[in-house]
């Protein structure tokens, strides 16, 4: 076996281990981290109707949160740095959810498809997404990389939060 060098073994301590990409942290952490970025720097233009509007006809009211909309638009770019070519369909299926219909077995629906489409081209304006090349969906551009990687990277990795895994 070849012995290792300094390099791999300041790589195999957990102490010293910084996360680097979105795919090394928390997915909670980083969108709370996220929104909270986006709102901080104003990247995003929130819609005139973002307090009335419910977000699929699965629910019954509003969301609670008045910052959703930031939140829904860092899940949405963590979601097309993790899987590129997700468009509007995707969305309204990721955010979907069961209607109750009283006695009646429940169904799914899909969430509203205007606001995957406004939060989409909200991001796309900011610079953090770009078409696709191959005509499906959307991808994640050089600068939303580097501004994804860099609030990530502020963030403890998964393993500092669970020792275990």
């Amino acid at each position: 076996r070849p012995s290792r060098s300094s390099h791999d073994s300041t790589m195999a301590d957990d102490e010293e281990y910084v996360a680097k990409t979105v795919k090394d942290v928390c997915p909670h952490l980083f969108t709370k981290a996220y929104s909270a970025h986006l709102k901080k720097t104003d990247k995003i233009e929130l819609p005139s109707w973002v307090d009335i509007v419910k977000t699929g006809v699965h629910k019954e009211q509003a969301p609670y949160d008045p910052d959703w909309f930031y939140t829904r638009a860092a899940s949405m770019a963590r979601q097309i740095y993790l899987h590129k070519g997700l468009g509007v369909g995707a969305f309204k299926r990721k955010y979907g959810g069961r209607k109750p219909r009283g006695t009646c077995t429940e169904h799914f629906t899909t969430s509203s498809g205007s606001i995957a489409r406004h939060v989409l081209k909200q991001l796309e304006s900011a610079g953090i997404v770009e078409m696709n090349e191959e005509g499906t969906g959307r991808k994640i551009s050089e600068v939303g990389q580097r501004d994804l990687d860099v609030i990530a990277g502020s963030l403890p990795s998964a393993k500092a939060i669970v020792p275990d895994a």
